[in-house]
């Protein structure tokens, strides 16, 4: 079978039309046309673009029948390009492949896939503003192993405001939490920390280690104001809203 009726049948089986293939690879809908018309042939560096996207070898795309593989290879992955565009970014691209031998990346203001990269980005390993997955690094990042600028949740969680079963921040609540203020199970902080078992400059919990501590077994009705009066004092910069959670936090 030639080169330019291969093209046919692949382009058609994944069911792009001649403008959608001419966008993947950033030629014009007239040069996709001119292949399949055999007016042409393309160039190295096209022919290589094209055995990617339908992922046969060379060899298979300008020559023999690849139809029998290529078949078996539909079945390994499902990919979806909007043709809305908001800068060179699809609206969403959605491009799953199962199986450890056909990790798949997707990209887009919304992107799905093995490993993601968008605004919105959902995949086993996702990188975005907002990121969703096994791994997620972003802004707001919500995974099995979170990292984020902002707000990190998940089993192992990194960020700002971080939290998890194990939690690292600048503010960590988890059952393990790290951070300059932490809540947690453990909660350790280099100033303030309040959980079961607490250790930073101020301390509240059931065991704590600190400079200043406030147990859970001498609760009064004083109690939380002096945890505010506390903190105001050897911490007078503190924010309002870190003041009231762990003035608090006794009750």
């Amino acid at each position: 079978m030639k080169f330019s009726e291969n093209l046919i049948k692949l382009r058609k089986q994944e069911g792009l039309s001649q403008e959608e293939l001419g966008e993947k690879l950033n030629v014009a809908r007239q040069t996709i046309s001119k292949w399949e018309n055999s007016e042409t042939t393309p160039e190295l560096d096209k022919l290589l673009e094209l055995s990617k996207i339908f992922q046969i070898s060379v060899d298979e795309l300008i020559g023999n029948d690849i139809r029998p593989k290529y078949e078996n290879y539909k079945k390994n992955y499902y990919e979806f390009i909007s043709k809305t565009k908001i800068g060179n970014l699809p609206l969403v691209h959605i491009n799953i492949g199962y199986g450890l031998r056909n990790i798949r990346v997707a990209k887009g203001v919304l992107a799905i896939g093995n490993i993601s990269k968008g605004v919105f980005s959902f995949g086993g390993i996702a990188i975005g503003l907002f990121a969703f997955g096994g791994l997620a690094l972003g802004l707001i990042s919500l995974g099995a192993l979170a990292i984020a600028l902002l707000l990190s949740v998940g089993g192992i969680s990194i960020g700002t405001i971080a939290l998890g079963g194990i939690a690292l921040g600048v503010f960590a609540i988890g059952g393990f939490a790290l951070g300059i203020y932490s809540i947690g199970g453990c909660a350790i902080a280099s100033k303030i920390a309040a959980g079961g078992y607490a250790n930073a400059h101020i301390v509240i919990g059931d065991y704590a280690d600190g400079t200043i501590e406030f147990l859970t077994s001498n609760i009064t009705l004083s109690t939380s104001s002096e945890i505010k009066n506390a903190i105001l004092q050897e911490f007078p910069k503190t924010w309002n809203i870190i003041v009231t959670i762990f003035s608090k936090a006794i009750l």
